[in-house]
């Protein structure tokens, strides 16, 4: 090799790997490889969504690649139109959505489906971000206020489909943004305290009967076993079989004589805690924390309002669906429908969740 191709190689490195964090790049990578392995045994040895995955990251790679390259702050005049279509194909759900096991939550255009609720894990953060941005010169209360209806309005449209956990989820992204922003510590502690007073009423009229027995089978799972704790108690009895060092790859017994729901997507921990165990599970929140920590590390260093908030508030919205994943498969947390970040299976999961990494991505990159 002549010194013109190893110029030209190392251009070429250059461009392709310019707008990569190391950190969340080796990070996902590993997740990512974890996951094929995982998705294999948990489907049954069979390959059809190891190779749906395997597209949908080649896809959301490629997204990821030119989304970190370009400036947040120009992304940032994206974030009204992003938005807005958002709210728009919720609607779309509320009237022409696809069901399935109970939910509507899909919304079929003719080549798939997608989830909206997915693209608002992005829009949501990104609006509330921009909007903080377009009054930082004059911020009064009442633009908390704005902030919040931007936060409401997404998430009732959810909770309608009805899917509280995304909804709650989705919610606290753009709480997240707020927080950032700013918000006093006595309004926090306030909002606190008016939300736990409002508990008894949220419980007797704004829960489904659904809701209430994931509840109620969270603190006493063992009270129908058969019944709505049999998925759970399925699932912590793989967990705890895993022990120390699991029981290796494709040995799990309750994956493959199919006692796990879902085992591909919302519970796919409780197939990975079997077959790797506890040393598999610290390895796996080692990497997640490592996320974490480097999210927030980006977030601290941005230097404009628009950046340090939409940086916090994607990390920790990436932190917390890892959390609620877990612990619902733990039996820590009640089971809503989350998936595992960059493991579980789904196109729009993959994608939402590359996009938040991209997104950190292209603040780290920015000195000014």
């Amino acid at each position: 090799m002549n010194i013109n191709e190893e110029n030209f190689l190392g251009r070429i490195r250059r461009i392709v790997w310019a707008p990569m964090d190391p950190w969340l790049f080796y990070a996902m990578l590993a997740v990512y490889i974890m996951s094929l392995f995982l998705l294999y045994s948990a489907d049954g040895q069979e390959v059809g969504q190891l190779q749906n995955k395997t597209v949908h990251t080649v896809l959301a790679f490629i997204l990821l690649w030119f989304v970190a390259r370009a400036r947040p702050q120009t992304l940032s005049a994206l974030a009204p139109p992003v938005y807005a279509i958002g709210v728009v194909l919720l609607l779309g759900v509320e009237f022409f959505g696809v069901t399935v096991n109970g939910s509507t939550r899909w919304l079929n255009i003719g080549i798939g489906r997608i989830q909206p609720s997915e693209i608002m894990k992005i829009a949501l953060p990104m609006m509330v971000a921009w909007y903080f941005q377009k009054y930082e010169m004059s911020l009064r209360w009442y633009h908390y206020i704005g902030a919040l209806v931007l936060v409401m309005v997404p998430g009732a449209l959810i909770l309608k489909q009805p899917d509280l956990g995304t909804a709650t989820l989705i919610m606290a992204s753009g709480i997240f943004v707020i927080f950032f922003a700013g918000l006093p510590w006595k309004v926090i502690f306030a909002s606190l305290i008016g939300f736990f007073a409002a508990l008894p009423l949220l419980w007797n009229y704004g829960m489904h009967d659904y809701q209430k027995t994931r509840v109620l089978t969270l603190l006493d799972p063992t009270k129908d076993p058969l019944g709505a704790g049999y998925h759970i108690l399925q699932s912590m009895i793989a967990i705890g079989s895993g022990g120390l060092w699991g029981k290796g790859w494709l040995n799990g017994t309750q994956t493959h004589l199919d006692y796990i729901p879902e085992s591909t997507t919302d519970f796919i921990f409780a197939v990975y805690g079997e077959e790797f165990g506890l040393i598999g599970n610290g390895l796996l929140l080692a990497v997640y924390l490592l996320i974490l920590g480097r999210g927030l590390y980006i977030a601290g260093k941005a230097q404009t309002l628009y950046n340090r908030t939409l940086a916090g508030a994607l990390t920790m919205t990436f932190f917390c669906y890892a959390f609620v994943n877990m612990g619902m498969v733990s039996g820590i947390l009640p089971v809503v429908g989350v998936p595992l970040p960059l493991v579980s299976y789904g196109g729009t999961a993959t994608l939402s969740i590359m996009m938040i990494l991209a997104l950190l991505m292209g603040i780290g990159n920015q000195r000014v």
